[in-house]
């Protein structure tokens, strides 16, 4: 089964289930669905970043600081970020992620979806799918601040970022 024939629960502006549609009709109808966002750091604290593959059907070849993806049919936010987690980086055995928040992404050009955001330690050796990932590293934070103006970022994924350093000042104080 290819990408594009997954099937999402379709949802709406409060994040009930109102039916189901393949992956590929959602985004090119605009259906609200559901996905995860995970920031992963190794044992030194340092930010798993990758860029995208060329063959991805959403932001092909740009920058992402998190993993994750789209929630399955039937499937909850907690298990889709395991999954998805351990999917990307290549690894079994990953602790469960830690939920922070979840928030409604919406471009305003007709793609959003539901984001539940989360965060993991991982100390294992990554190996990322290559049908996913064509390159990767962990980066200290200043280094990823000083590359969001130099790279292109997944739209979604720098939402997420500037809701989790929100998140992170407001729980912090």
């Amino acid at each position: 089964m290819s990408a594009a024939d997954e099937i999402l629960d379709i949802v709406d502006e409060h994040d009930q289930v109102i039916g189901q549609s393949p992956r590929g009709e959602a985004y090119a109808r605009g259906l609200r669905h559901r996905t995860v966002f995970v920031q992963t750091r190794d044992a030194q604290g340092r930010v798993f970043v990758h860029r995208r593959t060329p063959t991805k059907l959403v932001f092909p070849s740009l920058y992402d600081m998190f993993v994750g993806g789209v929630v399955g049919a039937g499937e909850s936010y907690d298990d889709a970020a395991l999954r998805e987690a351990e999917e990307e980086l290549g690894v079994t055995g990953l602790p469960q992620p830690g939920f922070l928040f979840k928030f409604l992404y919406d471009d305003g050009a007709g793609q959003t979806w539901w984001s539940a955001v989360y965060e993991v330690r991982c100390e294992l050796p990554v190996s990322p799918q290559v049908e996913e990932v064509d390159w990767h590293a962990f980066l200290e934070e200043g280094e990823i601040v000083r590359r969001l103006d130099e790279w292109e970022w997944v739209p979604d994924g720098l939402a997420a970022y500037e809701r989790l350093k929100a998140y992170r000042e407001e729980t912090a104080g």
